[in-house]
């Protein structure tokens, strides 16, 4: 199949994986018709249309399912190579695909950037913000090497490294500080706000409110910590979120915030990649870069609890 290239195949892949000529282009950097154009490419030379267009979504033609498969397979292989290939030679450098849950992104993020770029200068990292279900598909797809999340996975497949343990606190509005902080058992009966189904907090919020997910039809919901945050401000009700939240969403919110009774609820964050991948051992060190940043984190947020608890309670 003379003139088939890395390019058709990954531009190939996108739209496969999205269904979109638009959203493909726009995972490629690239414009619309240049993708249409690069899959067109592909057909002429695979003598066979793969692509079935017309509507808003594309469908594959049975030829193009297969080829699909054996695409991803190739695309996989070869970031393998790639992957080896910066093994073996000194510190690491190079893109660095890092996946990170919503949860912990806006928080943890900008540290852990800093600090690789200090200890790793050659290092690209190209951070992508999703929920643990996504990201773990694209760990398997080879669409990203690492991925930071709340443990456990348990994917046979991959490997887990459990970072830092983290609490969760409780959200009230502000004319509640002062007040006795009731149990978590209790929580749903003061309108618990939660994420949206998908995101992993939710789940874990629900399992500390001792909370059935078939039973949440009544419960409120939000897409992200702070439009839940700001929902409590307003006085819609109560929320948890993770310590490491607290400094950033208490700043233009109306609330108070409390740790909850012993035993304190927790998560556990921990980062994850496949055992496959060549690079496992540099990854293991990355690990310990986040570790670090995470447990300092942590430390930081306790301080800033205590002190904004207490400022308030002067107001």
């Amino acid at each position: 199949m003379n003139g088939l290239s890395m390019k058709h195949l990954r531009y190939f892949d996108a739209l496969a994986r999205l269904g979109h000529f638009g959203r493909a282009a726009e995972a490629c950097s690239i414009s619309q018709p240049a993708l249409s154009v690069q899959v067109k490419e592909l057909e002429d030379l695979v003598g066979a249309p793969l692509v079935e267009r017309g509507g808003r979504r594309i469908r594959l033609t049975g030829l193009g399912e297969e080829f699909a498969a054996r695409t991803q397979a190739i695309l996989r292989a070869v970031d393998d190579l790639e992957d080896l290939g910066r093994a073996a030679h000194g510190p690491l450098a190079g893109r660095l695909r890092l996946g990170i849950i919503p949860t912990v992104a806006p928080y943890l993020l900008p540290d852990i950037i800093k600090a690789l770029a200090r200890l790793y200068p050659g290092l690209d990292p190209r951070p992508r913000e999703a929920i643990t279900q996504r990201l773990i598909e694209d760990l398997a797809e080879a669409r990203l090497d690492v991925a930071i999340v709340a443990l456990p996975i348990s994917e046979p497949a991959l490997e887990e490294i459990p970072l830092f343990e983290e609490e969760f606190v409780l959200v009230r509005p502000l004319e509640d500080i002062g007040k006795p902080v009731p149990v978590s058992e209790r929580l749903h009966e003061m309108r618990l706000l939660l994420l949206e189904e998908g995101h992993c907090f939710r789940d874990q919020a629900l399992s500390v409110c001792n909370i059935a997910p078939t039973s949440t039809r009544d419960l409120m919901e939000g897409s992200s910590l702070s439009t839940l945050v700001q929902m409590v401000g307003a006085g819609i009700g109560v929320t948890l979120i993770p310590q490491m939240a607290v400094d950033t969403e208490m700043r233009s919110a109306a609330v108070c915030v409390s740790r909850l009774a012993e035993p304190r609820p927790t998560r556990t964050i921990g980062m994850v990649w496949r055992k496959t991948n060549p690079l496992s051992g540099r990854f293991a060190v990355i690990a310990n870069i986040v570790r670090e940043a995470g447990v300092s984190k942590q430390k930081q947020m306790a301080g800033s609890l205590a002190a904004s608890c207490a400022a308030r309670l002067r107001v």
